[in-house]
């Protein structure tokens, strides 16, 4: 009997890896195999500065196909980005569900090299810049003042490939929506989004609040990452210009702002508290 891991996992992505060819079989490696990203969820919180926060968000390579019936139904409805309950049973070192079932319908979306980067984080990356830093972040508001989005920035200059670590699971996203789940005290679904822009030497990773509201349609329409704004055009409030998703600022100069929940002392910005990210690449 195979063993078997259970617990709460973040689908973190779907990728295809190149098959392994083997040695005399006549196969070049050039089919593949497509397999899930998971990271494992801790029952609480984990700091990324706790000296044992490097194994907590580990990624868990998953088979992506060869299920049937049910399951297979289950597994291939799976969106990057949902938080589900499941079983893994382990084969020589490769896992497959055994069982799964979604708890959470977040959603996580990645874009390499767009064009028209957003001001409120092409601003915000001049700021980090200016100040000597690597990384950064701010709260966007609405155009009636109201938080929507967490907006984190990463260098990604020569010689490195922050998206590539991002969409591996190597850096990992999952304490970023952690700190917003945390700050706003609710664990609804959002929806992330990983853009590399073409022109500006940074990852941004965009913790958008609420995943079907308007600013999470606006900035699919504006970088063609699913249903948009025609999706939802009953809704009353607007985020900013489509060429601005984030609306166009973010809290204060540092990005931090004392009267808003997610902009408190242990809220979203990693510069804020003391922890950085990029010390996992």
């Amino acid at each position: 009997m195979n063993p078997t891991t259970s617990g709460r996992f973040r689908v973190h992505d779907r990728r295809s890896e190149p098959a392994v060819a083997d040695e005399g079989d006549g196969t070049d490696g050039a089919d593949a195999r497509a397999e899930f990203v998971l990271v494992e969820l801790p029952d609480e919180f984990v700091d990324p500065t706790d000296p044992d926060a490097a194994d907590a968000y580990d990624p868990i390579h998953v088979a992506a196909t060869g299920y049937e019936g049910d399951l297979g139904d289950r597994v291939a409805s799976l969106d990057p980005g949902a938080v589900v309950d499941a079983t893994l049973a382990w084969d020589d070192g490769a896992a497959r569900f055994a069982d799964l079932t979604v708890v959470r319908a977040s959603r996580f979306r990645f874009a390499d090299g767009v064009e028209g980067m957003f001001e409120a984080a092409v601003e915000t990356w001049r700021r980090i810049r200016a100040d000597g830093e690597s990384v950064g972040s701010i709260t966007t508001r609405s155009t009636d003042d109201e938080p929507n989005g967490a907006l984190y920035l990463f260098a990604d200059g020569p010689g490195s490939d922050t998206f590539a670590e991002v969409t591996s699971g190597r850096l990992p996203i999952e304490p970023l929506v952690a700190r917003v789940n945390d700050t706003r005290d609710d664990d609804a679904p959002r929806e992330v989004f990983v853009l590399r822009p073409a022109a500006h030497e940074f990852v941004a990773v965009y913790v958008v609040f609420e995943r079907d509201g308007v600013l999470a349609r606006t900035v699919r329409d504006t970088y063609g990452l699913g249903d948009g704004l025609a999706a939802g055009l009953d809704e009353a409030d607007s985020p900013g210009a489509a060429g601005d998703p984030g609306g166009g600022r973010g809290d204060s100069e540092d990005g931090t702002d004392p009267d808003d929940d997610i902009d408190s002392e242990d809220g979203a910005a990693p510069d804020a508290d003391g922890f950085d990210l990029t010390d996992r690449i």
